[in-house]
């Protein structure tokens, strides 16, 4: 089976250092996925790069692979804070060890913790109304299963 760190240094040799590794995997049939991204969003010849390295440094005579080299896309989960970094100001929707979900606008990262900024209709006392709050919460990486940002159309 192909090394997972070799991998991760033929990667490492090639990006810049606004670049990041988001997930390696390699299933047991040799299938290597390889998910980076960077502050700026990468760009499918970034991918071709990684994937050129890494296809010129393996030998297929040895051992038969398949690679993929792309983006974790929108819809996947964020794997690595740098990805909390990169869509401070978007609506994310996190999901809590306790099964509490929010889903609000990230508005910081500092060591590892996250701050979401979520807007609520709250009916507050004595009164028929609702009205719309802002509640910060702040949250230890630790205490979250899954964030990933909400996709709007609006």
């Amino acid at each position: 089976m192909i090394d997972k760190i070799k991998i991760e240094q033929l990667v490492n040799e090639v990006i810049t250092d606004d670049f990041f590794i988001v997930e390696i995997k390699i299933s047991a049939s040799n299938k290597i996925n390889v998910y980076i991204d960077s502050i700026e969003g990468a760009s499918i010849e970034d991918c071709i790069k990684i994937s050129r390295n890494i296809e010129n440094n393996l030998d297929r005579e040895t051992e038969d692979f398949e690679l993929e080299v792309s983006t974790p896309g929108l819809d996947g989960n964020f794997k690595v804070p740098q990805q909390y970094i990169k869509n401070i100001g978007k609506t994310v929707e996190t999901l809590f060890k306790n099964g509490l979900k929010i889903k609000g606008q990230l508005t910081s990262y500092k060591n590892n913790e996250i701050e979401l900024l979520e807007n609520k209709m709250i009916k507050p006392e004595n009164k028929k109304k609702k009205e719309k709050v802002e509640i910060t919460h702040r949250i230890n990486l630790s205490d979250i299963i899954s964030t990933k940002i909400v996709i709007s159309f609006k």
